[in-house]
């Protein structure tokens, strides 16, 4: 098979294309602008285009198929070219699908969560010594490549993000996988460019259950109450299945599930991770994974990569760094840590990065987000508004929106870190949030300059 990526630099797309050349497929690809690391794993496995560009000449009859990525335009030439000769063009979840149609998919969707459930629910099937197909948005320990597909594999579990699919297609990624085994952890509105409103966003999991084939299983949290509605709703000729936050004891930074009156000790902590891994149990348990082999795996997970992330720590102080942006995310990720450290005050920083976050019409979802903070910081980039062609946005509409008196918003980053570095961090812990990586700070090296 001879596959063409268009795009192939983005973070799902070059995960796609090393998979593939795995398999044993004649991979190849383009982009107008390839960074790290997808620049270095492409050429790790012999994929890495010989120029940055566009050249209509790579797309000929002879290809089997074309994955286009988001990045691409409509006006794409190779794009076009493709399209005059009437090749196969998929998008990334389309692929995916063709991939493991024979297959039991499992989808983990919903607004906050669903990375984390995904790993693990990776994490227990590995340790359980069962193989699968994967695609999940992080990387994990243990785990080279963010997508896997093989030839002899019976199970495939799909992080569904419910963003846009490809210039081409405008339906939601996880409306693509039509999944055996589907879960939802929670209903927030997010990506209002999309999603212009709430009831827009939220029937895109209407329709992601109407997806669910007659006798197919939903696994829901039922602390959310939107979600519960939902399932309810429209989950009528399928197995439904609720889950609740997990029993636990929380001291000090360190978690133990709450098992038959006995602790089991967890490598991961908040209340959030507790629902998320009540979530994966319910999963696992429908591919036949019994408790007992649940348990002793999930005591080992780590986390994955910028969920929770320990950056550094001294016996005074940690730096964790979390991918939270939109404001459920935010809320959740705060309260974890303020209640896992309750004898340490909390510098809780956050990066202003997504469309929807820099959208003044969206700025009011935050209230309250950051309360839990002993010191809470906001940091916005004015040159990323413009690019995205957004109304500028004031950082005292910023701290309102927020509605916390004590917040102090920044608009550069050196004074940000300025600030930072006043802060005497005896007994403080500092959580780092963005999607970013606040205009080119190395957030590792400033983790250890706190640390020291």
């Amino acid at each position: 098979m001879r596959i063409h990526f268009i795009a192939i630099g983005g973070s799902a797309m070059h995960n796609l294309a090393i998979a593939l050349k795995e398999k044993g497929y004649d991979v190849s690809g383009s982009d107008d602008e390839i960074f790290e690391p997808s620049l270095s794993r492409l050429k790790k496995h012999g994929i890495l285009p010989t120029s940055i560009g566009w050249d209509t000449n790579r797309i000929t009859k002879e290809l089997d198929a074309i994955v286009l990525g988001m990045h691409a335009r409509l006006d794409n030439p190779e794009l076009l070219k493709a399209e005059e000769l009437g090749l196969r063009i998929y998008s990334y979840p389309e692929y995916l699908y063709e991939q493991t149609k024979d297959k039991i998919r499992i989808v983990i969707g919903g607004s906050h969560g669903k990375t984390t459930i995904t790993s693990m629910v990776m994490h227990v099937l590995r340790n359980a010594g069962i193989d699968f197909d994967y695609m999940v948005g992080a990387q994990l320990d243990g785990f080279e490549n963010m997508v896997s597909l093989k030839k002899n594999t019976k199970i495939a579990v799909f992080e569904g993000d419910e963003y846009l699919t490809s210039p081409i297609d405008l339906r939601p990624k996880f409306h693509l996988y039509q999944p055996n085994i589907a879960l939802i952890s929670g209903i927030a509105w997010d990506h209002i460019n999309a999603f212009p409103t709430y009831e827009i966003y939220k029937n895109q999991f209407a329709i992601f259950i109407d997806k669910i084939a007659e006798g197919d299983v939903l696994i829901y949290c039922n602390e959310d109450s939107e979600v519960a509605g939902l399932a309810k709703e429209k989950g009528k000729n399928i197995k439904l299945i609720p889950y609740n936050t997990h029993r636990y004891e929380s001291l000090d930074g360190a978690a133990s599930l709450i098992v038959s009156g006995k602790k089991t000790p967890l490598a991961v902590f908040g209340k959030h991770n507790m629902q998320n891994i009540s979530g994966a149990k319910a999963v696992c348990n429908q591919v036949g994974i019994t408790d007992e082999v649940f348990y002793k795996a999930i005591s080992t997970f780590k986390g994955a990569s910028r969920r929770l992330q320990l950056l550094a720590e001294n016996k005074n102080t940690k730096v964790f760094l979390d991918f939270a942006h939109s404001p459920s995310k935010v809320a959740a990720t705060v309260q974890a840590v303020r209640e896992s450290y309750t004898n340490r005050e909390l510098v809780a920083c956050l990066e202003l990065h997504t469309f929807s976050s820099l959208n003044a019409e969206f700025l009011g979802q935050y209230k309250g987000t950051m309360e839990k903070a002993n010191i809470p910081l906001v940091y916005f980039n004015p040159s990323t508004i413009e690019h995205k062609k957004l109304q500028l946005i004031e950082p005292d509409l910023v701290k309102d929106c927020f509605g916390t008196e004590s917040i102090k918003v920044f608009t550069n980053a050196q004074h940000l870190l300025e600030s930072l570095k006043t802060i005497d961090w005896q007994n403080k812990n500092l959580l780092i949030m963005t999607s970013g990586n606040f205009s080119g700070v190395n957030l590792q090296e400033f983790a250890k300059e706190v640390v020291q």
